[in-house]
């Protein structure tokens, strides 16, 4: 499986009791599909997989791959700070239908880097499903250098990685282990331009939630190595990245789907956006409605 292109770490809408909303889910997985995503990530950290249960997370999972049909692949996030609980976590998206799983080296217990190359081994020696790798040590306390990643990329069953890590230097590391068989993909939606830009293969992104055409729009350009055409759109996009980034992710992305009349909210420990960005996200919910427009004239062209 080869991932590219504009990838969509899939926000959990809930109803105003927090539960799940299904048919809000639906909708944003059909606004996925309309705007071009070509891949989407379930139960990510975007997704607020901590606060799911194991019923609402299997839920999720099956609702996604049945809606979506085969015409996109449907990753699982699946990194747990066990190994032996990854790999069951794995195999039970398998049995799902998920078609890769996205593992996020292990939170909060910091393993060595000799650590981290025996985890993920174990995971993919396993054979469940293709594994995309996933750093981003703001979140899990530890950091897959690309020393560690150079090894892991030889495995037949990892096939790419979310890096999250925006220092451009970091990403050219990795690109140099870019083949057929392995993907580098940013994770980093403010930075994910200059990453394609240099050879990245695509970008997993918090934004393209509600504004799926325009992160495809931004995909396409870079990928094509439009330079010129793809700085000016990502300009264009700047504000929007400034705005999910006033409070801790996912708070400022499921207020913009709120506001786009998906979901109500978030569970605790997190809480809705402050009262203080109500400006803010009146200005990007107007921001992604134009980008959206444009995006989607595009790409009907």
């Amino acid at each position: 499986m080869r991932l590219t292109g504009s990838i969509t770490a899939l926000a959990t809408p809930f109803t105003a009791s927090a539960e799940l909303d299904l048919d809000a889910w639906r909708s944003l997985l059909a606004k996925q599909l309309q705007g071009g995503t070509q891949a989407v990530v379930v139960a990510g950290s975007t997704g607020e997989a901590a606060a799911l249960f194991d019923a609402e997370y299997d839920t999720l999972l099956r609702s996604a791959v049945e809606f979506v049909a085969g015409r996109i692949p449907v990753l699982a996030g699946t990194g747990q700070s066990n190994t032996a609980k990854t790999i069951e976590l794995n195999r039970r998206v398998a049995a799902l239908g998920a078609d890769a799983a996205l593992v996020v080296a292990p939170p909060y217990v910091r393993p060595t880097q000799a650590g981290l190359l025996a985890h993920y081994r174990a995971i993919a020696d396993d054979g469940a499903l293709p594994i995309v790798l996933y750093n981003v040590p703001g979140r899990t306390g530890c950091d897959l250098l690309p020393a560690t990643v150079a090894e892991l990329a030889a495995h037949p069953r990892i096939v790419g990685i979310k890096e999250a890590v925006s220092d451009p230097q970091r990403m050219n590391e990795l690109l140099a282990l870019k083949s057929d068989g392995f993907a580098v993909l940013s994770g980093d939606d403010p930075t994910a331009c200059r990453a394609m830009l240099a050879g990245a293969d695509g970008i997993v992104s918090v934004g393209s939630n509600a504004m799926p055409a325009a992160f495809r729009r931004l995909a396409d350009l870079a990928r094509a190595g439009k330079r010129a055409e793809a700085e000016a759109w990502d300009a264009r996009l700047r504000p929007a990245y400034d705005f999910l980034g006033v409070e801790p992710n996912p708070i400022p992305v499921k207020a913009l789907l709120a506001a786009q009349g998906l979901g109500h909210g978030l569970r605790l420990p997190l809480q809705t956006l402050s009262a203080a960005h109500a400006d803010a996200l009146r200005q990007t919910t107007a921001l992604a409605a134009e980008l959206e427009h444009l995006s989607r004239a595009d790409l009907a062209a």
